[in-house]
């Protein structure tokens, strides 16, 4: 075979994206978990921070649990209290949460796009990064945006279509007959909601990472709900997606289990420091839930933001941004 014979020399066949996410997080685990400890540490001190201002504010209505058992136990009544007004409280502070949990999201996501970045960019020696590449401050509020509206887009629809639901048939509809048709519509209702309320949750799943890219928060909506409803993207998402969900839910679950045995130790101590039996009650039941559900996050959320931010490296989008999307860093690829 002559020179002009031989074939010209093909690229190398591309990794696949599971074996891509292995491959991030295998070469850059080092600032992987320097970043999951830092962001995990500060979000469980906030989270404590928050959670003992949030017992502050509620004190008077320990106090008033406290002294309404003193008087049933003195008249010799069995007493159960009242937890309507901490849920009122719970409600109310719960914004607040959610903020914390969508900046903790916010920098875990920004910093596997930089992973995910790093990891698939080659650069020659001597070759600095694009400006804005490296760094993620800027890209907080564009995540903190489209978490923010991705939460009001997603979740609700089951709330919704449960107001509806008892206002078209009451909270006990037709309760003679649990098989009537009113109870088979309002069922069929809230199965609908929850499902719509799934398949937007999937479709947008993509957003931070398109926001962690250097997309506003409109424009990574957009791009997430296209990238996801393709014959490619729909399996790949939903692949990760639902094991993901299934992994976080289980280890969450073990975790507030092996942490059980905090319960009764925070109980007695704020007990026996503040003299009110509740404040330890309700601070017991909470600190197990809260280390079950760090520990979760600190296992889960490198592999699920790595990958997210590999599907959206690699998929195309059937549109292309409008204007007003920045883009920084590598394009999309076709």
């Amino acid at each position: 075979m002559t020179q002009h014979d031989r074939p010209a020399p093909s690229d190398p066949p591309q990794r696949g994206a599971a074996a891509t996410v292995f491959a991030v997080l295998r070469r850059q685990r080092g600032a992987l978990v320097r970043a999951t400890a830092q962001v995990v540490g500060l979000a469980g001190l906030a989270w404590l921070l928050l959670t003992a201002a949030v017992f502050a504010c509620s004190w008077p209505l320990f106090t008033h649990m406290r002294n309404q058992r003193n008087w049933y136990h003195y008249v010799e009544d069995p007493y159960v209290h009242d937890h309507t007004g901490l849920a009122k409280v719970a409600l109310g502070t719960l914004p607040l949460f959610l903020l914390l949990l969508g900046i903790a999201s916010a920098a875990l996501q920004s910093a596997c796009s930089r992973a995910v970045t790093a990891a698939s960019t080659v650069r020659p020696t001597g070759v600095e990064a694009e400006p804005g590449a490296a760094s993620g401050r800027t890209r907080i509020p564009a995540l903190l945006t489209v978490y923010t509206l991705r939460g009001l887009i997603t979740w609700p629809l089951v709330p919704l279509a449960v107001v509806a639901a008892h206002g078209l048939f009451g909270y006990h509809p037709n309760g003679r007959d649990a098989h009537s048709w009113s109870n088979t519509l309002l069922t069929c209702l809230l199965v609908l909601a929850v499902l719509a309320a799934v398949l937007l949750r999937v479709g947008l799943a993509l957003a931070p990472a398109a926001a962690a890219a250097g997309l506003n928060a409109r424009t990574a909506l957009r791009r997430s709900w296209s990238q996801v409803w393709t014959r490619a993207g729909a399996s790949r998402v939903l692949a990760l997606t639902l094991p993901a969900a299934a992994l976080c839910a289980l280890l969450a679950r073990l975790a507030t289990q092996v942490a059980l045995p905090a319960r009764p130790a925070v109980r007695h101590l704020l007990a026996d420091t503040t003299g009110n039996f509740f404040a330890g009650y309700y601070a017991g039941i909470l600190a197990p839930v809260i280390l079950g559900l760090l520990t979760a996050a600190a296992l889960t959320y490198p592999f699920t933001c790595t990958a997210f931010a590999t599907l959206h490296d690699r998929l195309p989008a059937s549109v292309q941004p409008f204007r007003g999307g920045r883009v920084r860093g590598r394009q999309d690829q076709p």
